[in-house]
């Protein structure tokens, strides 16, 4: 997992790289939550999650390269949210309303993130970039 975020590159990476483990940690609890129809959201939504995981690429093999080599460093004054829980725990003890919160929560933080960015990007190949990120997000 990318530790720091130096250019809009890494960004779409760090992102590309949330979904993964998101559907990763989704995808494993739901065989132990109780509730059945929680068990099914589990996998309907681990299943989004591998397909925003190909589909936030996109944007970067149609992108100007001077924007993916833009620093992006200079932006973010704290490193961007994680999902806070892992596989191995309390996804699984969620219910159906839960679930859906923490799910909105995470895809909240990452499009918070990338408007900040948007509102500071200096050239207009990166904030067409962070649109396009925005909008699949």
């Amino acid at each position: 997992m990318i530790v720091e975020i130096r250019t809009f590159g890494d960004l779409i990476d760090w992102t590309r790289q949330l979904h993964e483990h998101l559907a990763h940690c989704l995808s494993h609890c739901a065989n132990y939550n109780e509730e059945e129809c929680a068990g099914m959201l589990f996998y309907y939504l681990a299943d989004y999650q591998i397909e925003m995981e190909y589909v936030v690429c996109k944007p970067e093999n149609r992108a100007d390269p001077k924007a993916l080599n833009t620093y992006v460093y200079d932006y973010l004054y704290h490193k961007p949210n994680r999902s806070h829980r892992t596989f191995d725990a309390p996804y699984a003890a969620l219910d159906f309303n839960e679930i859906c919160r923490e799910i909105f929560d995470f895809h909240d933080q990452v499009t918070d993130l990338y408007r900040n960015l948007i509102g500071k990007a200096e050239i207009p190949e990166a904030r067409e970039l962070l649109e396009s990120l925005l909008e699949i997000e």
